[in-house]
């Protein structure tokens, strides 16, 4: 097939728009910590931007879309990006450039390890950071990216399906995530002291150009412009739609108050769970997903994790729970009416589907966590991963970054 402009032009803008996530993240999580540590926290976002985009084009995007070794990793041939010019890959998408869809893989590449920054938001050293990001990029992400999405990969092969990265991001950086917080222990005062957010407004922009840019990561991931990536879109907003009005009337009711923050939160949990379903499910399936992940998120939150694990930001029970829901909740909803290169889920009279999705979660989030302990070990040993107790209660932002946010 000839390249196509409409084609490439739209992964290009979905590139741009899973660009903008990232930053949007580092809003999202900024507004959600104390003053004295929101430059620290938007700079996790904003740092790795250009640290994994690095990554990615020497080591990471070959290692997970090289000619598959053995289902498990992939081969060298694109070290450097060596060989991936303006000629598509046929392999994964015979209408764009293979460049096209490496820098359309980058931009997930980049936000997943952002994501698990909130977990350890405002106690982690900045170096410590650095060094745990880079190497949790090779060792979890591009091994999981090719067993999940590469001609080869080993979960692709048993017929597991994620459209755009349930199990590959939200399952991986929230457990890893979870495992980090439980490493590093509870901020200092956590329990005891007040830690409110301090710019909730900060928090909503975050969350408005998250939902924003999710359509360029759930909808580019049709990697053309055609109809299953008119599905993905649709899917996508009304399972943010659903969940963010499911987390907050569970918020009322409990609290007694519709929370701008459980809204947002909702919003965000909602976009976790339809992004492994996106091109696989019907809109009215959307809208379920979009409930029982807003629900289950928010239940997990406030009746699991919170007070029990110092997940500063909700992490694990946003993300990783979120992109367990959708995960399973794929194998019981996909349908090959809305994507003839899927299959039918349980609800369609395919059970199969659903324990190979079970299989999928259990594997990916088992190995996250392995590595990622190991990981903190390695870094702990080597550089200290957290910083000491007196510049904790400084701060972060002047304490790692010798700058403030707001000026008195």
């Amino acid at each position: 097939m000839e390249i196509s402009g409409a084609d490439t032009a739209w992964v290009l803008i979905s590139a741009a728009l899973v660009m903008l996530m990232t930053p949007g993240l580092g809003l999202f999580y900024g507004g959600l910590v104390r003053q004295k540590n929101v430059l620290s926290t938007i700079m996790h976002s904003f740092f790795i931007l250009a640290l994994i985009s690095v990554v990615w084009a020497v080591l990471g995007y070959t290692l997970a879309f090289g000619p598959s070794i053995g289902g498990f990793i992939g081969g060298l041939d694109y070290f450097g990006l060596n060989g991936v010019g303006m000629e598509p890959n046929a392999d994964y998408a015979a209408t764009i450039p293979h460049s096209t869809f490496m820098i359309y893989q980058m931009m997930f590449a980049v936000i997943t390890p952002a994501l698990i920054s909130g977990a350890f938001a405002e106690r982690k050293r900045f170096k410590a950071f650095v060094l745990f990001s880079l190497l949790w990029s090779l060792l979890v992400y591009s091994p999981v990216a090719h067993w999940v999405w590469a001609v080869g990969g080993w979960i692709r092969t048993m017929g597991a399906l994620d459209f755009a990265g349930g199990t590959v991001v939200h399952i991986t950086s929230g457990v890893s995530a979870l495992v980090v917080a439980m490493m590093m222990g509870k901020r200092v005062g956590y329990g005891s002291e007040r830690m409110e957010p301090h710019n909730v407004t900060m928090t909503v922009l975050g969350t408005a150009l998250l939902w924003f840019g999710w359509f360029g990561f759930n909808a580019g991931s049709a990697l053309g412009a055609n109809g299953l990536a008119s599905a993905a879109f649709v899917n996508t907003h009304l399972a943010a739609a659903m969940a963010a009005m499911a987390w907050m009337t569970a918020s009322w009711i409990r609290h007694k108050r519709p929370s701008v923050l459980g809204a947002s939160a909702g919003a965000v949990a909602g976009l976790v769970g339809i992004t492994p379903a996106a091109g696989f499910v019907t809109p009215m399936a959307a809208l379920i997903i979009g409930f029982v992940t807003g629900i289950g998120c928010f239940f997990a939150v406030e009746m699991l994790v919170r007070g029990r694990v110092d997940d500063a930001l909700d992490v694990f029970g946003i993300h990783g729970i979120g992109g367990i829901i959708g995960a399973l909740l794929t194998g019981v909803f996909a349908t090959t009416s809305v994507n003839s290169a899927g299959f039918d889920g349980l609800i369609y009279g395919n059970p199969g589907l659903l324990l190979n999705q079970a299989i999928a979660v259990v594997v990916s989030a088992g190995y996250a966590a392995i590595v990622t302990f190991i990981l903190v070990k390695i870094v702990n040993a080597t550089v200290g991963i957290r910083v000491t107790e007196q510049e904790e209660r400084n701060g972060l932002d002047a304490t790692q970054h010798g700058e403030v946010a707001y000026q008195a």
